[in-house]
């Protein structure tokens, strides 16, 4: 596994090099400003947390069209280990210019965590009181749930610790509900 790790590694510096890039601190700012209108629109945290992890999930969707044309990754993931791994190294890498540690998984082999040592979202921001129960980073739960449920995976995703309420890493929790069968797939072999 880490010769595996290594090279996807190797594989997000690689996609890293081929996106067009956004200066940090004007994409920093502006999803500040984004969740700063949320909080204006709906009023209530719980609703903000659903409307980012929701946007995410749509644009997760729709990116990973562009990390599988991009990415460099030869094949396909065999696991779900393998796809972590991928998700940590080489999607993170290559979108956010970080990388991510797995760890903490459970005995089944079903949840991992993803921990983020260095979050571009949260750069410059420091919640008030008030937002304290605010998911600031809910946004990159929904993008892993929408992209993995497009290469057939259904997982669910919750930050489990954050920078911005006082804990030392950011942590997402991801659990493998089920790998959904490949529609086309099936009409193929009926046929």
């Amino acid at each position: 596994m880490a010769t595996s790790s290594k090279s996807h590694q190797r594989t997000g510096e690689q996609a890293w090099g081929k996106i067009s890039k956004v200066n940090a601190e004007l994409f920093t700012l502006t999803y500040g400003a984004m969740v700063m209108q949320l909080i204006q629109d709906f009023e209530d945290v719980g609703a903000v947390n659903k409307q980012l992890e929701s946007m995410g999930y749509n644009i997760g969707v729709r990116l990973i069209d562009e990390f599988l044309a991009k990415a460099g990754v030869s094949t396909p993931c065999t696991d779900l280990k393998e796809t972590a791994d991928v998700v940590a190294k080489v999607a993170f890498k290559m979108f956010l210019g970080v990388t991510a540690d797995v760890s903490s998984w459970n005995g089944d082999g079903t949840a991992f965590s993803l921990l983020l040592y260095d979050n571009p979202l949260i750069e410059f921001v420091e919640l008030p009181p008030q937002y304290s129960g605010l998911l600031y980073s809910n946004l990159l739960c929904g993008v892993i749930r929408g992209a993995l449920e497009m290469v057939q995976m259904k997982v669910s995703c919750r930050c489990v610790r954050d920078v911005l309420r006082g804990d030392d890493v950011n942590e997402i929790r991801v659990e493998l509900k089920e790998m959904m069968e490949d529609v086309m797939d099936e009409d193929y072999k009926e046929g």
